[in-house]
């Protein structure tokens, strides 16, 4: 693997050095909240809702129930598939808006599959996809959600600021109302007014908490907004899945084909090699039996020398590409093998009952043996421990050395390859390794069932 040990030596991102992208406040969030750039966007973002989502209705109701009427006759289909592509389109945009005003990136949805061209084929494309009747979903459920969030923030934003600075126009009622101030109380016999300098500054009070907790409400009520846009507007799960299968499946393919090309040069460099310089050399040393039997025989022993190396090439190419011992003992002797060719002295605890699939098992032995080269190669580690142990229905593997540290998972790098198979068979590698060590490599596999014999 070439993931490089040490790299990032000391620059921890967020220790405040400088060039730290970490911005640090000095009002904490509550306080600063209220006019900070994402309350207004969020805010916004509700105010807008209520026009547009009166118009989304608006056309949601009136399109497909025109096409619903006119089902009876043949152009029903036509205006109800209209009806759901506008839909479609409607959701495209408030996607934009989302990811404008919320900060929220959603993927796109599915496309529509058409088998064959043509508009009957785009109707029923758009018919029976689940995208179009979800925006369809979203666009009648979100109005009466919109009137709530409008009036709610409407009705405590104006209070919120409306009573801060209520010391500032108090003066229009003793001016212009004929009053003494705001009217807290009143009846046929007895008024309450907010006039004196101690009532007006128990009203600015309530109205800086009004304020500070009016972005707390607003984030609230656009969380619903953001799963309303997630779960509608975005793919479904059955299509993420889809789409992240085949992401997997390329992965596995990918790796597959890089696994046969090491295999060909393996065997083109090494064995293959020797075996034509022995064929050669024993051609050479027949030739020469009768002539020179001393320089023949000393030819034949060459070759038998190279007969060895040739073996031992084979047997560890085998051992690469399945261990005999991994078939025939399981992982405890099979990672017991590879630790014992590791430069530091690594102690290996494996507590399994049951032996996983064959290729959970396959997997599992070759990310220990990976993580291993690693540390031989990179870590300077005096020590290094391997747990393997079941949890439910995952295998867990975790590698520790007590090296320099600094080992991530970069793009490029050896640990990225290593995550990416293991994501291909719903895996997870997790990364521990501060500057300094020590480095705790933590994967997790699907238990696929126990080895069949």
């Amino acid at each position: 693997m070439a993931t490089e040990y040490g790299q990032g030596y000391g620059l921890d991102s967020g220790s405040g050095f400088p060039g730290s992208t970490e911005r640090r406040h000095r009002l904490p969030a509550a306080l600063r909240a209220p006019v900070e750039g994402r309350t207004w966007r969020e805010l916004g973002y509700v105010l807008l809702s209520l026009p547009i989502s009166v118009l989304l209705f608006t056309y949601a109701v009136t399109m497909v129930s025109l096409g619903a009427g006119l089902l009876v006759t043949f152009l029903g289909i036509p205006v109800l598939a209209g009806a759901l592509a506008g839909c479609r389109g409607i959701g495209a945009l408030e996607r934009v808006r989302a990811r404008a005003l919320l900060d929220l990136d959603v993927a796109e949805p599915e496309p529509l599959r058409m088998k064959r061209q043509g508009a009957m084929a785009w109707m029923g494309a758009v018919l029976k996809s689940g995208t179009s009747w979800r925006a369809l979903l979203y666009s009648v459920l979100h109005l009466p959600w919109a009137v709530f969030s409008f009036v709610v923030t409407v009705n405590v934003w104006a209070l919120g600021w409306g009573l801060l600075t209520y010391p500032l126009w108090f003066w229009v009622f003793p001016a212009y109302a004929g009053q003494d101030g705001v009217q807290l109380y009143g009846d046929e016999t007895h008024r309450i007014y907010l006039d004196n300098p101690f009532e007006i500054t128990v009203t600015a009070l309530v109205g800086l908490l009004f304020t500070i907790a009016t972005p707390w409400i607003v984030r609230a009520l656009t969380m619903v907004d953001r799963l309303l846009v997630h779960g509608l507007l975005g793919p479904s799960r059955l299509a993420s899945r889809v789409v992240e299968l085949e992401s997997d499946r390329g992965v596995v393919v990918d790796t597959a084909a890089a696994d046969l090309r090491r295999i060909e040069r393996d065997l083109h460099d090494g064995a293959q090699a020797r075996l034509v310089a022995l064929a050669m050399d024993l051609g050479l040393a027949k030739e020469k039996l009768q002539e020179d039997p001393e320089a023949a025989q000393r030819m034949v022993d060459e070759a038998h020398g190279e007969v060895k190396t040739a073996l031992q090439e084979l047997r560890d190419l085998a051992r690469g590409i399945h261990p005999a011992v991994l078939t025939d003992r399981g992982l405890d002797a099979a990672l017991s093998s590879v630790a014992s060719r590791c430069t530091v002295p690594v102690q290996v605890e494996v507590d399994l009952a049951q032996r996983p699939a064959p290729a959970i098992e396959g997997i599992a032995y070759f990310t220990v043996s990976e993580l291993l080269q690693n540390v031989s190669k990179h870590s300077r580690a005096t020590w290094a421990g391997v747990e393997v142990w079941r949890t439910e229905n995952r295998l867990m593997l975790q590698v520790v050395d007590n090296g320099v540290g600094g080992a991530e998972v970069a793009p490029g790098s050896g640990l990225a390859g290593l995550a990416e198979r293991l994501d291909a068979v719903d895996g997870i590698l997790v990364v521990d390794s501060p500057a300094g060590g020590p480095t705790r490599v933590t994967a997790e596999l699907p238990w696929r069932g126990e080895h069949v014999r």
